[in-house]
């Protein structure tokens, strides 16, 4: 069984069917997922897009406002997330850390990976805020690197879909799943499941990325203990 994971969420999924802000009962849903994962003895971080609330591309989109003070913006999205899961994740008896690569020492510790393999060592959950604390990189991106600086087995990106398909399979009903793809494939097709930055530095550090629907109850710890029927993964 995998012993330490990181998973990815979307912010978009945590905006519910308003699509923008936080709906405290998917937030109530996702740490009940993690609960069960922590109770299995599994060490888990975390990393939320911030896409509920601010996306830096989209906010530059015009460029009105620059690129990079955009990116900021949507990092700071990321840490008002990461502050709503700390505080369901502790509504569940949980013991929660948010870190962020920008400092903010009011609202969060700063990242020192050290301290976040400590944390989860003692059964803490670690949410990474504030992404890479760079502009021009995704949280996709923050997440890989996150996950390979804390040595998980894996990274789950926990979408609301069951996997990766050759096409969408929402505007094509002859779409098919694939299982397992090469992170080469994975970038040569620019399939999306991650963008190319972090796929590349998945494929360095030999992170197997899961695909996986997070709507689907107890799917996050069948895959943490090897079913890996309802996802698809990139190797």
């Amino acid at each position: 069984m995998n012993k330490r994971v990181l998973v990815k969420f979307s912010g978009e999924a945590l905006a519910g069917a308003e699509g923008y802000g936080i709906d405290t009962q998917i937030l109530d849903y996702i740490a009940e997922e993690i609960k069960s994962l922590v109770e299995n003895g599994i060490e888990v971080g975390i990393v939320i897009g911030g896409g509920n609330i601010i996306r830096g591309v989209t906010a530059a989109a015009d460029g009105v406002i620059k690129r990079t003070s955009a990116d900021y913006m949507g990092m700071l999205g990321t840490v008002i997330n990461g502050v709503a899961m700390q505080e369901a994740l502790e509504y569940k008896g949980l013991s929660a850390r948010l870190q962020t690569a920008i400092k903010m020492e009011q609202i969060a510790e700063p990242f020192i990976v050290r301290k976040a393999m400590r944390h989860l060592e003692k059964g803490r959950v670690v949410i990474f805020g504030a992404g890479t604390g760079n502009p021009y990189f995704t949280t996709d991106t923050g997440a890989t690197l996150r996950a390979t600086e804390i040595g998980a087995s894996m990274l789950i990106k926990a979408t609301k879909v069951d996997g990766v398909y050759d096409k969408d399979p929402m505007k094509y009903s002859d779409a098919k799943k694939l299982d397992t793809l090469s992170y080469d494939r994975a970038l040569e097709d620019h399939i999306k499941v991650m963008d190319d930055t972090a796929i590349a530095l998945a494929k360095d550090n030999k992170l197997p990325i899961v695909v996986a629907n997070m709507n689907e109850k107890g799917n996050l710890l069948k895959i943490v203990k090897g079913d890996y029927s309802k996802c698809s993964i990139v190797k």
